[in-house]
């Protein structure tokens, strides 16, 4: 008699596999994708004892990235293994609205303004931090120390020093740490397998890896208000300095949800919102994880200055920030207006081109050419994708593609995942030494093991590694 389960599994095996070669994958990598998932989704099968459960601190806006992470969370096998137990927002309004996505599906969790409430349960194993970003090292640091594995999204943290205290407590408590940074997982791989062919040397040295991220949004003066009555605005401040709330009549523009982005007070705009991404990547192609350039310039001329009346958004609005690596190479984070390559192949041999500004990372080598972005994964010769990647070289012992389960899976092995404090703080440093760039205006020396700016002009680096806290709030290591 025929098996209807194993041919219905075969099936969705060969209809995915299928997907993945028309999505621009080399066949070779797609079936090591699907062996992979055919193996994680066998020791799954043997089941979990008990559940995890789940505590959100910054969750329930329209725009939550927590609530995608819990999307994520529902994927099969995922969900077998967890339990939403409490949800934390500064906005009683997000709190009421994450309560009830995550009601209907059968969760019944306690709902609080204060994430030390949250934190403090004894039956939380997993916080999860998307607060803005000025919140995430503060959130993240007392949930390692009360005993939990912990997931936090991108960016790490506000400032370098945060990124180090971050990676200490987690190396001291020995609890699992994942920062949301999916690329290294997620995309179908092809950041991975872009990495690798780097890594291989196909392209011969890499002289140029160009870094596309995007404009930052510009404003105006924004008009100071009352906050809205759900929203504990001093608590949404925290650490940062007392300001009033702003926000323009059409409700788009603030420096509150979600637009705190383009605020250097709270975060780093594209430097650190999409530099979190590709940064990452390209550390990831040149081996540098732990390390870093041993300069930063601004490059002055592709730089605007920002609007400077503490009333708008204040991060550059188009920039270019190069920094040169130990080996020569040379990596710009930009907002555009990088190298168009006319002519470029898929792993099917198919043309195609790229744009002077679209959003991914363009790697220049001696032989080569590579563009990887979210959608594509280009080529200058298609023989770079033909051949398989020898399994001395590969850069994770799994393949994984979900990046919430593979946290899962070390939760239970205790091992390390593929973008943990160590990773993640390394690659956000990387982004605030381009931030320090453009607010200091200097070109700057950095030593990537003694973690300061060095030579000329280091004072003035050197004082934005930290950033003052308002009371009552301290960062203690």
């Amino acid at each position: 008699m025929l098996d209807r389960g194993n041919l219905s599994r075969r099936g969705f095996l060969e209809r995915s596999l299928a997907a993945s070669v028309a999505a621009g994958l080399p066949i070779w990598y797609a079936e090591e994708l699907h062996a992979a998932d055919v193996a994680a989704r066998a020791v799954k099968a043997s089941g979990v004892n008990g559940k995890l459960n789940f505590g959100w601190v910054g969750i329930g806006s329209p725009a939550s990235r927590a609530l995608q992470v819990y999307g994520n969370s529902k994927r099969k096998g995922n969900n077998e293994r967890i339990a939403h137990v409490a949800v934390c927002d500064v906005d009683t309004r997000h709190v009421q609205r994450a309560r009830d996505v995550l009601k209907k599906d059968g969760h019944d969790t306690e709902g609080t303004g204060d994430f030390r409430r949250l934190t403090d349960r004894k039956d939380v194993d997993v916080v999860v931090v998307a607060t803005p970003d000025h919140w995430h090292a503060l959130v993240a640091i007392d949930a390692l120390r009360k005993g939990k594995d912990v997931y936090c999204e991108k960016p790490l943290t506000l400032t370098i020093a945060e990124a180090l205290a971050v990676r200490k407590v987690a190396e001291e408590t020995g609890r699992v740490f994942q920062t949301g940074n999916q690329q290294r997982s997620e995309y179908g791989g092809r950041f991975r397998l872009a990495t690798e062919i780097v890594r291989t040397g196909r392209l011969g040295k890499v002289k140029t890896i160009e870094c596309r991220i995007g404009t930052n949004p510009t404003s105006g003066p924004i008009p100071a208000v009352k906050p809205p009555k759900e929203l504990n605005w001093d608590m949404w401040l925290g650490p940062t300095a007392q300001v009033p709330y702003r926000i323009d009549p059409t409700g788009k523009k603030t420096n509150g949800h979600y637009e705190f982005r383009w605020w250097y007070e709270y975060s780093g705009g594209k430097m650190t919102d999409w530099g979190a991404h590709h940064l990452d990547i390209a550390q990831w192609m040149l081996n540098m994880d732990g390390k870093g350039p041993k300069e930063i310039e601004v490059l002055g001329d592709k730089t605007e200055k920002p609007y400077s009346q503490n009333d708008g958004y204040n991060c550059h609005p188009r920039f270019q920030v190069k920094y040169t690596y130990p080996q020569g190479t040379e990596v710009l984070a930009m907002d555009g207006r990088g190298t168009a390559v006319a002519k470029m192949f898929d792993a099917q041999g198919k043309e195609d081109k790229v744009g002077d500004s679209d959003n991914g990372v363009l790697v220049l080598g001696e032989k080569g050419t590579l563009f990887i972005s979210r959608g594509k994964l280009l080529v200058s010769d298609p023989r770079f994708l033909n051949e398989p990647i020898p399994e001395s070289l590969q850069l994770y012992p799994v393949r994984n593609q979900d990046h919430l389960g593979n946290f899962l899976d070390c939760v239970k092995t205790r091992e390390k995942p593929i973008c943990n404090a160590f990773v993640g703080s390394s690659s956000v440093i990387i982004c605030h030494l381009g931030v320090i760039a453009l607010l200091s205006g200097k070109k700057l020396t950095w030593d990537d093991q003694a973690h300061r700016f060095v030579g000329a002009n280091a004072e003035a680096g050197n004082k934005l590694i930290s950033r003052e806290m308002r009371a009552p709030w301290k960062l203690e290591v």
